[in-house]
C-alpha cells in the first residue's frame, strides 16, 4: 500500500473516547482525537495534547545547538524544525487486554504526516509514564509513527530515590514471562488494529536499556511474524543465545563506556543475527546518553543516534510496503 493511501485509510477512523469524560476541556481535547485510529478492543481516555516541539529535551535552551537539531521532516534532515508537524501529534491512554490480564499503555499519534506505520517502545526501568521514554516517543510520532508505549511493569517501576541494593530485589518481582506475555499481546493488539483499516505493514521495535535486552527476546520468538526491524539502545542482560532466530535486522547503539552493555557481547549478537544488522559505538558515551543526555556533548550525540534511528526505520519500514 501507498504512503499516501495508507494514510487516507488511516485518517478514516476515529477514536473511542471513555464515556466519562465529560468536562469542557475534556470534550475540546475529545474532539481532536476523533482523528486517529479505532479502537475496538480496548478502553480508552484522551491525554491533554502537548504543545511541546520537536526538541528531544524541553530542558536545553532553544538557542544551544540549533545547527545540530533534527527535522520532523520525515525524509530528510535539516537545519531548522518543522514546527507544525511536531504539534500536530496527539496521544491516548489506553486499556490492552481484559480483566486482570490488562495493563495500561500510551500511544502516540502523528496526525498531520502519519505514514501508517506502528512502532513499538520498549522502557527502561522507569517505566512508560517517565518524562524521558515520553518525550523520545512523542519525538518518534513526529518523524510520522504511531508510537505504542506498554507498562511493562504493571504500575510498579523502579523508582529514582530507591537505593540501589534494592535493585535485584526489585527486578525479581518483574515476572519475564509476565512481561514477554504483554509485550505479545500489545504488538497483537498493534497489528490487528493495523490490519482492521486495510493496512499489513510490519511493525517496528524500539528498546532502551531493559527493554533494549528484551528487545532480542521478542524478536527470536516472533519470527518475523509482525515485527520487520529492530533497534536496541544499551540493552541490558541480553541473552546471545537466542540471537540466532531472530530473522530480522536490528540496529544496536551504545556507547564504548557503559558498564551494562558490552560493545563485545553487542558485536557477537549483531554476527548472529545477520540480516544486515549493524552495531554503532559512540565514543565516551556511558549507559543512557541517547534519551537521557547530561550535557551538551552528549546532547550532540543524543541528535546522531536519532538520525541514525530514524533513517534506520525508515528505509526498513516505511519503504518496505
Amino acid at each position: 500500500m501507498g504512503l499516501a493511501l495508507a494514510t487516507t485509510a488511516y485518517f478514516s477512523f476515529s477514536i473511542m473516547i471513555s464515556a466519562t469524560t465529560t468536562t469542557a476541556a475534556a470534550t475540546k481535547s475529545t474532539s481532536f482525537l476523533r482523528r486517529g485510529l479505532h479502537f475496538l478492543s480496548t478502553s480508552s481516555s484522551p491525554l491533554r495534547p502537548s504543545p511541546r516541539k520537536c526538541s528531544l529535551y524541553p530542558w536545553r535552551s532553544s538557542i544551544d545547538n540549533v545547527a545540530s537539531r533534527v527535522s520532523c521532516n520525515l525524509l530528510k534532515v535539516e537545519d531548522d524544525i518543522n514546527d507544525e508537524a511536531c504539534e500536530l501529534v496527539n496521544g491516548v491512554e489506553l486499556s490492552i487486554g481484559e480483566g486482570i490480564d490488562s495493563f495500561r499503555a500510551h500511544l502516540f499519534k502523528a496526525v498531520k504526516n502519519n505514514n501508517g506505520t506502528g512502532i513499538l517502545l520498549l522502557s527502561d526501568v522507569f517505566g512508560f509514564e517517565d518524562s524521558a521514554t515520553r518525550d523520545f516517543a512523542y519525538r518518534v510520532a513526529c518523524n510520522g509513527y504511531n508510537v505504542l508505549v506498554p507498562d511493562l511493569f504493571r504500575g510498579d517501576p523502579w523508582a529514582k530515590d530507591q537505593p540501589m541494593t534494592t535493585f535485584e530485589q526489585w527486578l525479581a518481582k518483574q515476572e519475564p514471562q509476565r512481561i514477554a506475555m504483554d509485550i505479545a499481546t500489545a504488538a497483537k493488539w498493534m497489528a490487528d488494529e493495523f490490519l482492521a483499516v486495510g493496512i499489513s505493514k510490519k511493525l517496528g521495535v524500539i528498546g532502551f536499556c531493559f527493554g533494549g535486552g528484551r528487545l532480542i527476546e521478542v524478536l527470536s520468538r516472533d519470527q518475523g511474524a509482525r515485527f520487520g526491524i529492530g533497534v536496541s539502545f544499551y540493552g541490558t542482560r541480553m541473552d546471545p543465545s537466542v540471537a540466532s532466530n531472530v530473522k530480522v535486522p536490528v540496529l544496536f547503539i551504545s556507547g564504548d563506556n557503559d558498564p551494562l552493555c558490552s560493545v563485545n557481547v553487542l558485536k557477537d549478537i549483531e554476527k548472529m543475527i545477520g540480516h544486515g544488522s549493524r552495531v554503532v559505538v559512540f565514543e565516551g558515551r556511558g549507559h543512557g546518553f541517547a534519551h537521557r543526555p547530561n550535557s551538551p556533548e552528549e546532547d550532540r550525540d543524543a541528535e546522531e543516534a536519532f538520525v541514525l534511528m530514524r533513517n534506520w526505520l525508515h528505509d526498513g519500514l516505511v519503504l518496505k510496503e
